[in-house]
């Protein structure tokens, strides 16, 4: 029986192959109850290029709570400030099997405000 992170892991797997396939700069979101971590990952699959995360010490001091959409927005925000620096402007977004609703959008959204195109 399929219990509900190895059907995520299973979603994310298409996602993935497709992104591989392709040889795109990948954000990949990963989501925890009490965290939301946010990397930049090469074509390749084999260097994190830019990671942010609500468990970095700067973030701490903004937020309140790391598990929800103020928390994400902010992650989104300074992975796309960290994306410029690394002189990386485009993407493929990796939700990582994760609905696109809630913290994964609003990470995603910001990211886009803060310059990142996918």
């Amino acid at each position: 029986m399929f219990d509900k992170n190895s059907a995520r892991l299973r979603r994310a797997r298409k996602t993935r192959a497709k992104i591989r396939q392709i040889e795109a700069v990948r954000l990949t979101v990963t989501r925890t109850n009490s965290h939301i971590y946010a990397q930049i990952t090469a074509g390749d699959g084999a260097k994190v290029l830019a990671s942010a995360s609500t468990a970095e010490k700067e973030v701490r001091a903004q937020i309140k709570h790391g598990g929800n959409v103020k928390a994400a927005e902010v992650v989104g925000q300074r992975i796309a400030e960290k994306a410029k620096a690394a002189g990386i402007e485009s993407v493929a977004f990796d939700r990582g099997g994760y609905r696109y609703h809630g913290r994964v959008k609003a990470l995603a959204d910001a990211a886009r405000a803060g310059g990142l195109k996918f």
